[in-house]
């Protein structure tokens, strides 16, 4: 029986300092506290104050649920909050600033005012109902801000377990006993050959029995009549 290590996946939301409420891979900050002192916004001002992200974006039943229930926590009464979605000369339709064309849509029932040109046309949510109604990118101001940013996946590999340490440690010292013995083998079949025979050591000088033989020999001649 085998065991698979598999890649763990977490996600995480911008970490610039500002509360980041995530759902469903997504990312959302709720304009609040110092930013929301003055509670009016034009439409330029709340993009602005995104600071890189988009405006919030609803892309289904679900999201836009969640909007409205997590206001209240954060918002006193009822607040319109700017979408980011802005009227498509090209396609002559509403579309999404990420560049996703609406497939999901919760308007109010009203129809849009006549004196709003369909150029000028921009969004705001109402987060006691969560309707959608079509007001002016101009001249309207909404006191609501929703920043919306996708998690950042990333994958994390989990920790060996500690059968696996264990299995990698045995090895290692089976290999390493496997290697000694082999050692100790090849030794003992080489009967005249020591590791120290190398360092053999030889006294300084040493005289050689045949040198002393010589030696001898010439003392004797000298000895003759």
């Amino acid at each position: 029986m085998s065991t698979q290590l598999q890649l763990i996946v977490t996600a995480d939301c911008p970490a610039d300092g500002r509360t980041w409420v995530p759902f469903e891979g997504k990312c959302y900050h709720f304009v609040h506290g110092e930013e929301d002192q003055i509670k009016s916004y034009t439409f330029d001002r709340a993009k602005s104050l995104c600071l890189g992200f988009e405006l919030l974006t609803v892309q289904s039943r679900e999201e836009n649920d969640f909007v409205i229930k997590y206001s209240p926590k954060v918002w006193k009464g009822v607040v319109n909050v700017w979408l980011g979605m802005y009227y498509d000369t090209d396609s002559e339709e509403m579309r999404w600033f990420d560049e996703d064309s609406e497939q999901f849509t919760n308007w109010e029932d009203n129809v849009l005012s006549s004196d709003i040109l369909p150029m000028d046309t921009c969004v705001a949510l109402r987060s006691n109902t969560g309707k959608w109604e079509k007001v002016s990118c101009l001249d309207d101001v909404e006191n609501g801000v929703i920043c919306e940013a996708s998690q950042q996946a990333e994958e994390v590999k989990p920790k060996p377990s500690a059968l696996v340490s264990l299995l990698v440690i045995l090895s290692v010292l089976a290999i390493v006993g496997v290697s000694a013995g082999i050692w100790f083998l090849h030794k003992k079949n080489n009967h005249g050959s020591s590791i120290f025979a190398a360092f053999e050591y030889h006294p300084p000088f040493r005289v050689l029995e045949t040198d002393q033989s010589c030696l001898v020999e010439a003392e004797d001649a000298d000895n003759l009549p």
